[in-house]
């Protein structure tokens, strides 16, 4: 197994491929995926998909030992994707993020693990975002930040909170008042508290990056007792034409 326990690996791609590319790497796809890629109404967003579909599956493979097209998935209750009962006992999980035509792939071994990628830009309704889906605590660390560092503020936040929601793999069924995380520029990514239990005993930990330039990234991994964040090694230039 390629990842470490105590590892966890991030590896970016751009989605944007020639149709010839595209049409090869669509060869490895599951019969269902190839089905999901024909619903999109645009050519653009279809050969996105395929693309990063078949890049997950090149990724894991050459993690698990098999085939890209030997790769089997399943789906939890909330639709978060996994590796099927035939590799479970690999103890590898995944997780994927995109942002137009970016894809961040995160992998560690026995720990859950989410991941979310956004471009930090001015929202205009990022105030009322704020107040409708971050927690009391956290809008008023926001709303603390000076206007000009509010974008990252906010992106910071976002992400976070979107990396963890997908860790557990409930997705916006899990209440997003019910934690806090840590979101002002320059402070570590951190859980502060989830339900009744302060951040340092809650489990997990979260971790920051910046797969490019413009764009902020975050991830959430279950938390081994005594052992913090694991180191994260990121891989910027796969498959970068």
């Amino acid at each position: 197994m390629a990842v470490a326990g105590g590892t966890v690996e991030v590896v970016s791609s751009w989605l944007d491929a020639e149709p010839s590319e595209a049409r090869e790497l669509a060869r490895c796809l599951s019969d269902g995926e190839r089905l999901r890629a024909g619903r999109f109404a645009f050519e653009r967003d279809r050969r996105r998909f395929v693309v990063g579909r078949a890049r997950l599956r090149y990724l894991l493979a050459s993690r698990l030992g098999v085939r890209p097209d030997a790769v089997e998935l399943d789906y939890g209750p909330r639709g978060k994707p996994r590796l099927s009962r035939r590799f479970a006992d690999t103890g590898l999980h995944f997780n994927v993020s995109h942002f137009d035509n970016l894809a961040v792939y995160a992998f560690s071994t026995g720990r859950e693990i989410g991941i979310d990628v956004e471009a930090v830009r001015d929202l205009r309704d990022a105030d009322e975002i704020a107040a409708r889906f971050f927690s009391c605590r956290e809008n008023r660390a926001y709303l603390a930040l000076a206007p000009h560092d509010r974008p990252q503020g906010f992106f910071n936040c976002w992400t976070r909170k979107e990396a963890f929601i997908k860790a557990l793999g409930d997705g916006l069924h899990y209440p997003l008042d019910r934690f806090d995380v840590s979101l002002a520029p320059g402070e570590p990514a951190k859980i502060l508290r989830i339900g009744d239990a302060p951040g340092d005993d809650c489990g997990w930990c979260l971790a920051n990056l910046s797969p490019d330039a413009g764009l902020v990234a975050a991830i959430a991994v279950q938390e081994e007792p005594g052992a913090g964040m694991p180191a994260v090694r990121l891989g910027l230039a796969a498959f970068r034409d």
